[in-house]
C-alpha cells in the first residue's frame, strides 16, 4: 500500500515539461472504483488520477471512501526511463487502464 501511495506522490513532482524517451498511452472508458478506509490514502489517488487527468467522484460511507473514476480520452505519460515508464505503466494496469508503451 505504502508503495503505491509513493508512486502516486511521484506524478505531482514530474515535471509536465519533462523531456522523455519513453511514453506510456492509457485510457479508461468505463468507471472503475477504489474502496479505501485511509482519508490520506483517498486523497492522494485522488490527487494521482487528477493529474492524470481522469474524471473522479468521491463518496464517503459505511465507514470508507469510494474513489470513482475513469478516464475516456486516451491521455499519454512522457516519462525519462524505460524502468519510469514501466512502472507506470504497471500502477495503471492496477487500477484497470489499458496501457500502450511506445520507446
Amino acid at each position: 500500500m505504502f508503495k503505491r501511495m509513493l508512486f502516486a506522490f511521484a506524478i505531482a513532482v514530474i515535471p509536465a515539461t519533462l523531456m522523455a524517451d519513453e511514453i506510456v498511452r492509457y485510457q479508461l472508458s468505463e468507471w472503475k472504483a477504489k474502496h479505501i478506509h485511509n482519508k490520506k490514502t483517498a486523497e492522494t489517488i485522488t490527487k494521482t488520477l487528477t493529474k492524470l487527468g481522469c474524471e473522479i467522484k468521491k463518496e464517503q460511507h459505511n465507514g470508507h471512501i469510494d474513489v470513482r473514476y475513469r478516464c475516456p480520452k486516451w491521455n499519454e505519460l512522457k516519462l525519462d526511463t524505460h524502468e519510469n515508464a514501466h512502472k507506470w505503466e504497471k500502477w495503471l494496469k492496477e487500477f484497470h487502464f489499458k496501457t500502450v508503451h511506445k520507446h
